[in-house]
């Protein structure tokens, strides 16, 4: 039987005014009944209103429940969690996500209203690897089977300002290493952004380079940041591979590309993911599912909304169009100097097909250059939306405001993507046949995976190198 509380015992729980709890229990947003002149609360509807609204902290707390010795579930830890989308589809590939780690307040509300018995924990800088032992009721003994986890991006995305380690973010990349080296399981996943193949570790200003300064360091090379966590890897003993997965190609109706890095205890180099999907049914895999598949019989839409100004030009494009299918003359009018800008700018104006997976999801369906807007309906994508684009349950709730649902489902890593890592892995724990897909096509771009990436890297190395001693043997 649930705890019943007062009136000014939900106002301190959830840091509201005695007569804001009235209101909330009069519109049935908490459990409550009138007995007399008194209101009699249910302690558990007052503390799921505290997460959902983010007005009740979600603390650190150690794994609650924990399995029974009989579970023979894998077990894993995650970090830099987000709203779970990883751990999900690892949980159905089998694992035990026993402790998830992270700082975002809203993720972390989400986090508890959904999964409250895992153990959860904040800023990765405060933890050793005992303390992250005790949170997950583990102890020095158990031999853990996987690390997973994806730093933050932003250091390393391809829109941001490619600063690599010299963003203060990117250390706590070292951090994750290192932690993961003490924690020392079978298996340890990377998950990143496309950027991170990329990104230098250290940059240089371009009006540093060029003529009369000198040529770039190792570090400062394209891919420079990838390189030195490699190196570091290749130190600790942990074999590794690495591709950029669209994970479009394991199911999701969604094409979104991240760098996924397997890493082996035993020094093994891991084969790739095994996909389920394929775009055009190579290989005898399914098509790859698209929006329609996922979208439909959804009885309630929370969305934002575009402004009139967009809505004019909305209503005259269909099902896959955007701004280039409008008459010249008001491709004009709707880009304004955008028009006589470089680049495809398929982003504005952008209605989404039926018949395609969904475009990668933003943490803002209605900015201009980006643009999410249903096929049909005169709005962006909703939250619900995204949460079946994302692969989230129907049932898994978001705390917080609209545009922080979804802030946090944008930022998610697709549920199918995280099943294929987890299967993958536990083959490998099982040390069964893995099936492999020469030649197969997991993304768009060129030199993704580890053995082609590391060839192209050593190549402009060596061309670096080449033209510096070219630049001497003139100025000599």
């Amino acid at each position: 039987m649930s705890t019943i509380i007062s009136i000014k015992e939900a106002s301190v729980r959830l840091k509201l005014s005695d007569q804001r709890v009235r209101t909330l229990c009069r519109s049935g947003e908490i459990a409550a009944r009138k007995f007399g002149n008194a209101w009699l609360i249910d302690q558990e509807s007052v503390d799921k209103y505290g997460l959902l609204t983010a007005h009740k902290i979600a603390e650190d707390h150690v794994a609650y429940n924990i399995p029974k010795m009989t579970d023979a579930r894998p077990i894993a830890l995650s970090f830099f969690s987000g709203a779970m989308g990883l751990d999900l589809g690892i949980e159905k590939a089998g694992f035990n996500v026993r402790l998830v780690c992270e700082i975002d307040k809203y993720c972390r509300q989400t986090i508890a209203l959904n999964r409250p018995d895992t153990a959860l924990l904040g800023d990765i800088n405060n933890y050793n690897a005992v303390d992250i032992l005790e949170a997950a009721k583990l102890s020095s003994s158990d031999d853990i089977d996987l690390v997973i986890g994806g730093p933050p991006c932003q250091a390393f995305s391809t829109a941001g300002k490619r600063k690599g380690f010299d963003d203060d973010r990117g250390n706590v990349f070292l951090k994750y290493l290192e932690l993961a080296f003490e924690l020392h399981p079978k298996f340890i996943v990377i998950e990143n952004v496309r950027g991170l193949l990329s990104s230098p570790m250290a940059h240089r200003p371009h009006d540093q380079r060029g003529e009369g300064f000198p040529d770039l360091l190792e570090d400062e090379l394209k891919g420079g940041a990838l390189n030195f966590i490699l190196r570091i890897l290749e130190k600790s003993g942990y074999g590794y591979s690495f591709n950029l997965y669209n994970s479009a190609n394991f199911g999701t109706p969604q094409k979104r590309e991240r760098v996924i890095i397997v890493c082996s205890r035993d020094g093994r180099v891991a084969p790739f993911l095994i996909p389920t999907h394929s775009e055009s049914r190579e290989y005898g895999l399914r098509k790859w599912n698209n929006l329609r598949s996922c979208i439909a019989n959804i009885p309630k839409h929370d969305h934002l909304n575009f402004p009139e100004k967009r809505l004019k030009y909305y209503r005259l494009l269909g099902p896959g169009q955007n701004w280039k299918d409008l008459p010249e003359d008001l491709q004009k009018e709707a880009m304004g100097k955008s028009y006589y800008a470089g680049g495809g700018k398929t982003g504005f104006l952008r209605r989404l097909a039926w018949n395609k997976p969904s475009p990668t999801l933003v943490t803002h369906p209605a900015m201009p250059a980006t643009d999410l807007a249903h096929p049909e309906e005169n709005r962006p994508l909703s939250v619900q939306e995204y949460k079946r684009i994302q692969e989230f349950p129907d049932s898994w709730e978001f705390a917080g405001a609209l545009i922080q649902q979804y802030k946090q489902i944008g930022n998610a890593v697709p549920a199918s993507l995280g099943k294929a890592v987890g299967s993958l892995i536990v083959k490998m724990l099982r040390e069964e046949e893995i099936k492999q897909f020469p030649d197969f096509k997991y993304s768009r771009y060129k030199y993704t995976d580890h053995e082609e990436w590391k060839n192209h890297f050593t190549l402009e190395l060596e061309k670096n190198k080449h033209a510096s001693e070219q630049l001497e043997l003139v100025f000599s």
